[in-house]
């Protein structure tokens, strides 16, 4: 029974975290996130093998598109969008549970994905300009992230095929600080198979690509607080189909959920009854 204002604040829909915190990566966690404290990103070497990438890269290459569609999304680099609609190829890498466990502890419970792409930067691609993910939402800085991203190596990437250039510590700058050459620019190159971690308020951009003949392949996947609207619109793009057969944190990080008291709610009851998967 609700007696008091304060108790609209509770969670009137029941809990359902994103994914349960795991023991065991404890240890790794802590790391993770002091790394990303410091640095404002944490690159996480090798999480997945190079048949995973390569199962990944031949799911996605068919649905990418063409090039030249604007210059921050690159003249020489094409993207594949909604990729959650279209193969599941992709879903292990967004919820896999070294990231999750980071942003268990980053972000509020019944965090959001915001969106999940290809991108693959041709040779001949120049540096995309600098920028913050979370820069959409009018929020002055500094502040904590109210999103995070990861970008995963579905190929290798190096200095010199467009690997993701960040500025170590730009997380924490205020409104009116920008990039300058100044600042340490630095080239996340890592293996296939790894993946880059940072806060929705680091700077960074994909890099050049000064190769004549080389791609790289990346997918990234963006998280949000639960009380934001994501990039993409998932609950749209999704059909309910493919909803009721990924597993239960995509479902959740795709608007399957409740920021209490019921943010997201459907006609009065929690979006996954319209599913008929609510256990």
């Amino acid at each position: 029974m609700i007696e008091r204002v304060e108790d609209l604040y509770g969670d009137l829909a029941g809990t359902y975290r994103s994914t349960a915190h795991a023991a065991a990566l404890d240890e790794t966690v802590e790391s993770d996130l002091a790394a990303l404290e410091r640095d404002g990103y944490v690159v996480l070497e090798r999480l997945i093998s190079a048949r995973a990438c390569a199962d990944i890269a031949a799911a996605v290459d068919p649905l990418l598109g063409p090039v030249g569609r604007n210059t921050f999304e690159g003249i020489d680099t094409q993207r594949a969008y909604s990729l959650l609609a279209k193969t599941r190829a992709c879903d292990g890498i967004v919820e896999h549970p070294r990231v999750l466990a980071v942003l268990d502890r980053l972000l509020m419970p019944n965090y959001l994905l915001s969106q999940l792409q290809a991108i693959k930067i041709g040779p001949g691609e120049t540096e995309q300009l600098l920028h913050f993910d979370d820069g959409m939402y009018p929020v002055p800085r500094p502040r904590a992230p109210l999103s995070a991203a990861t970008i995963w190596a579905i190929t290798d990437f190096t200095a010199d095929n467009g690997a993701t250039v960040v500025i170590p510590g730009s997380h924490r700058w205020d409104d009116n600080r920008r990039p300058s050459e100044a600042d340490q620019h630095v080239s996340v190159a890592m293996p296939a198979g790894s993946v880059v971690l940072f806060a929705g308020t680091l700077w960074h951009g994909g890099g050049a690509n000064r190769t004549n003949e080389q791609s790289r392949l990346a997918i990234t996947a963006q998280y949000c607080q639960p009380w934001l609207r994501p990039q993409e619109a998932f609950t749209l793009s999704t059909p309910p189909a493919i909803a009721k057969a990924v597993s239960e944190h995509l479902r959740r990080m795709i608007g399957y959920s409740i920021h209490p008291p019921f943010m997201g709610m459907v006609d009065g009851m929690h979006p996954k009854r319209i599913l008929g998967t609510l256990r």
